[in-house]
């Protein structure tokens, strides 16, 4: 059985929902919605990729006073998110919502799919501008630029946006989408080709960092967080819950290294909540695991020295 019906094809592949809301934040007054600060709010799961590339650039780019955020319980049933107060998650504090789902309906009464995260939601007007994670990071980037206390942080180089655009599809389509499209598939063809394709651009991607610090070179970019993402739920979740099990990251010398370097820089740590990630999937999932069993392991050392630095 599949987990999102809705969303699977009748060969048994994983076929994603489109985003459903795509307005944007502009500082020209070409829309609706100007950047402005204590406007806009955020809500998240600390469990979901997605989400967790928006809390990074939120974070980074010190945007915490100007868009505030509000965590979901990361254990998600047939109600969709909710917002109930636990560790690390809270109570709507914004329209005293109890599920996700009411604020999708709210912004359009004939939405019929997934409540997704993240949600980029107006005070204002009381609606979604917009529930696209890669829409909000270049929005906070770009549009709340001149309110970012950090200025200096550019997540999208201008000298690099064709080469950036081409790699982030790639890292999409065979890495973040690829763990999802081997572990929700629902015949043995459909998962073995996503999972050879993950692989495939695992091996990829641990040659280039063999010779690069980073996917760019010696910058941070969006693309480098795109894959951190996927790569610090690899081993805790992808690698069992998916079936993604043909290698580890820990296994990838440069991968585990970049992996590494990335968390130790100033202020990840704290976006990333291995017992919302582990919770919310080995409970939420459960067609594919009915027991609802969360894994005590594994042990990772992300706090030791990766070496990195000698690839300047």
């Amino acid at each position: 059985m599949a987990q999102f019906p809705d969303e699977q094809s009748a060969s048994g592949e994983f076929k994603r929902q489109e985003d459903a809301f795509r307005d944007w934040i502009t500082i020209d007054g070409s829309t609706p919605y100007p950047a402005v600060a204590g406007r806009y709010h955020l809500y998240v799961s600390l469990a979901c990729p997605w989400a967790s590339r928006t809390i990074i650039a939120r974070k980074l780019l010190g945007l915490d006073e100007v868009i505030g955020m509000t965590v979901v319980d990361p254990i998600r049933d047939e109600r969709g998110w909710a917002f109930r107060d636990g560790p690390g998650h809270t109570k709507d504090p914004v329209k005293g919502f109890q599920f996700l789902a009411e604020a999708y309906e709210l912004t359009d009464p004939n939405f019929h799919g997934r409540a997704t995260v993240p949600v980029l939601w107006d005070k204002q007007t009381d609606r979604v501008v917009n529930n696209s994670e890669d829409d909000i990071c270049r929005m906070f980037n770009d549009a709340f630029r001149e309110l970012a206390r950090n200025k200096e942080v550019d997540l999208f180089p201008a000298d690099l946006a064709r080469e950036q655009e081409a790699l982030c599809l790639f890292i999409y389509d065979n890495v973040n989408n690829g763990v999802y499209k081997a572990g929700f598939a629902t015949r043995q063809r459909a998962y073995e080709a996503s999972a050879r394709k993950l692989f495939q651009a695992l091996d990829e991607l641990e040659s280039r960092l063999s010779i690069k610090r980073y996917l760019f070179g010696s910058r941070i970019v969006e693309a480098d967080w795109r894959l951190f993402g996927t790569l610090i739920r690899f081993d805790v979740v992808y690698y069992i819950h998916f079936k993604c099990s043909v290698r580890r990251i820990v296994d990838y010398p440069n991968l585990q290294g970049y992996l590494i370097d990335l968390f130790q820089h100033d202020g990840i740590a704290e976006t990333v909540n291995f017992d919302h990630i582990k919770r919310h999937y080995y409970m939420t999932h459960d067609h594919i695991n009915p027991t609802r069993i969360v894994p005590i392991g594994p042990l990772l050392d992300l706090a030791r020295a990766h070496g990195r630095e000698r690839l300047g």
